[in-house]
């Protein structure tokens, strides 16, 4: 387990790992807010159920998840550039790492990593955090029209899913790769998976928070 820990190898193993765990809670995130697109009724019912004990139990091993991935992003980059900057996740080759996406994932992670915390200000703070507080939670289809009724706001969120894209677009399928499914066939099928599930998130999520503006309006 110490080798595992401490390895390159086993670092790379960790971080592709502690990512599939939060590529997963993106896509039951982005279905549990998609009920806003249902009406007022469904958003509430899915609202109510994210309060569950079961569901707030899991906020800290979701926290878990980001800073374990968060930690070993940041060792990782440091061990590239020392290494110059040669290796990226578990590729084998340059060819593998030419895309725009897979030489920016630090940066893109730090934009995504900047948003989130904005992100949780906005809805975590004001509809989880009174629960374990004492206080008073917002309605959660007030607080949609109330956050993304700053166009500003919309934009910030708007650029927090590209960069999300693009993150997803590597990150997803170099993380398969580092677990295993690294030959020739498996790899070229994964990328496109990629490419189809990182659009579907980051479409699914900007349609979502579209939708709360032209809500705003009118």
């Amino acid at each position: 387990m110490g080798n595992i820990l401490t390895s390159s190898i086993g670092k790379k193993l960790i971080m592709s790992i502690s990512g599939l765990f939060l590529i997963l809670f993106l896509l039951i995130h982005l279905l549990a807010n998609s009920a806003y697109l249902l009406g007022a009724e469904a958003f509430d019912a899915v609202i109510e159920f994210m309060g569950s004990p079961l569901v707030v139990i899991m906020v800290p091993v979701l926290a878990a998840g980001f800073i374990v991935h968060i930690a070993y992003a940041v060792y990782l980059t440091l061990y590239n550039r020392k290494a110059r900057g040669s290796e990226r996740y578990a590729v084998n080759n340059q060819a593998q790492t030419d895309s725009w996406a897979s030489k920016n994932m630090f940066v893109l992670g730090i934009i995504i990593l900047g948003v989130l915390v904005f992100h949780l200000s906005h809805f975590w703070a004001k509809m989880q955090l009174p629960e374990f507080t004492g206080g008073h939670a917002q309605n959660g289809n007030d607080l949609m029209v109330q956050t993304f009724g700053n166009v500003w706001i919309l934009v910030c969120y708007l650029v927090w899913f590209v960069a999300l894209w693009f993150h997803l677009t590597h990150g997803f399928w170099s993380a398969f790769q580092t677990i295993g499914a690294n030959n020739t066939k498996w790899l070229s099928r994964l990328k496109v998976v990629s490419y189809i599930y990182s659009t579907f998130i980051a479409l699914g999520f900007s349609v979502i928070a579209i939708y709360a503006y032209i809500t705003s309006l009118g």
